[in-house]
């Protein structure tokens, strides 16, 4: 039976409304977390059996969610995981949170979106709600996934409504929070806009409104495009400036005096999370789909693909210039897995290919992660699974010819490291306060 618009917008507003969200990691859970304290029921869906069963148990895998507010709401079934996705039409909304990763080819590779499109459009329901929440190339929502979802004859705008709200989670950063980020949100159609800004407009700071899902979608990509960009100028300064002897962390923070003009990005060991290092590539590929060429885009992607192999290099002429050592044969302690600090997330991680880096080298590698104690199943680096995370230890740092910092946790002793190591490379300048008169530092 259809219902005015009015009706579906209201339930949102006196949350009544039941809200379904598929994918439980680092975009669903959170996204769920927040919904959950603003006293909406929701079911969670995923088809990882382990997440479901953990969190019916009422344990988080994610750091930053707390297992106790996970149990609070199993126990009172305000929260419903389930790998059952028949009780998609239960939901009077579905938010879609499931990976966007690359292929081999440096494409995209929508498989996730298009199966959970073909596993739940046979439970879809007269005016649901439908929101891809994916990061994607403009054109995935109308073209890829809106005939999926019309297959058994439903219709968007008119029997159900799509909108495209990107994710902007940062994992790990105290200020900003699901709740307290803008949410921007294209829909089909007018009426699909109005009811995504209506449900997120009980649990976020403030909504976003644009034109069309294709300009959501391009917003998201600009976001992190933004970013990689800027992010492989300063690497690429830094390697200049290095030969020039000048310490780029320095620049920077001198830079950033400037109240104007100028906004800081920093260097590392190459890019890493879900977004930056592969968002670039889904417009690139849309490009070419309409004859033109990302120019800019590439090349950066180039610089920041590029840098594991200098920080190799470094440590190849330092062990070189201190030892009289090669790598092969080396014993290595990489210092943080986590693509950045205070955060469990390794998708992404330069780590992983650093590693690689040094074990085809010939290498002996370890590594030290607080917030990895073991190294989780990646699709990429499924070779590691299971290697586990050094116990701290001065006997265990001195037992390296070098330590790699690949990720700057706080709480880490870097005074320790850098007394007990025999040589650290820095690539987060994690050790700027430590003394370095025996020139066991070198940033790379």
């Amino acid at each position: 039976m259809s219902k005015d618009i009015n009706q579906i917008k209201a339930a949102f507003e006196n949350k009544s409304a039941k809200i379904g969200v598929i994918g439980l990691g680092y975009v669903g859970l959170p996204l769920i977390m927040t919904f959950l304290d603003k006293n909406f029921q929701v079911y969670g869906f995923d088809i990882d059996e382990t997440k479901i069963n953990a969190l019916i148990n009422g344990e988080s895998y994610i750091k930053h969610i707390a297992s106790r507010n996970i149990i609070s709401y199993i126990v009172n079934e305000q929260f419903k995981p389930t790998s059952d996705f028949s009780k998609i039409s239960l939901v009077d909304a579905v938010l879609i949170c499931v990976p966007t990763p690359l292929n081999k080819n440096q494409e995209p590779d929508l498989s996730y979106i298009v199966a959970t499109g073909e596993l739940i459009a046979p439970h879809l329901q007269t005016n649901q709600l439908i929101v891809l929440e994916s990061t994607t190339y403009p054109g995935t929502s109308t073209e890829v996934l809106k005939p999926i979802l019309e297959k058994n004859g439903l219709r968007s705008g008119k029997d159900l409504f799509l909108a495209y709200s990107p994710e902007r989670e940062d994992p790990g950063n105290p200020k900003f929070g699901t709740a307290s980020i803008p949410k921007i949100v294209g829909g089909d159609g007018d009426n699909a806009r109005e009811l995504a800004c209506a449900i997120y407009n009980q649990i976020v700071v403030n909504t976003v409104p644009v034109s069309s899902m294709e300009v959501a979608e391009a917003v998201k990509l600009t976001e992190n495009i933004f970013r990689a960009v800027n992010i492989a100028m300063i690497n690429e300064l830094k390697i200049i400036y290095d030969k020039m002897s000048i310490d780029i962390w320095e620049v920077i923070e001198a830079a950033k005096s400037k109240p104007f003009g100028f906004m800081p990005f920093y260097p590392g060991p190459g890019l890493g999370g879900h977004c930056i290092p592969i968002d670039p590539f889904y417009l690139t590929y849309r490009a070419k789909q309409f004859g033109q060429k990302t120019k800019f885009i590439e090349l950066a992607g180039k610089i920041n693909t590029q840098m594991p192999n200098y920080v190799i290099e470094v440590l190849e002429s330092s062990l070189q210039a201190k030892f009289d050592k090669e790598i092969k044969g080396a014993k290595i302690l990489i210092m943080g897995l986590a693509y950045k600090k205070n955060v469990d997330d390794t998708r992404e991680s330069p780590a992983f290919v650093l590693l690689e880096l040094l074990k085809a080298r010939g290498a002996t590698v370890a590594y030290f992660d607080p917030f990895v104690p073991s190294i989780p199943k990646t699709r990429e680096h499924a070779a590691h699974a299971g290697q586990k995370s050094i116990d701290w230890s001065a006997e265990e740092l001195a037992k390296y010819d070098a330590a790699l910092i690949c990720t700057d946790h706080d709480g880490i002793n870097y005074e320790e490291l850098v007394a007990k190591s025999k040589l650290v490379i820095d690539t987060r300048n994690a050790t700027a306060s430590i003394n370095n008169k025996l020139g066991k530092i070198i940033k790379a």
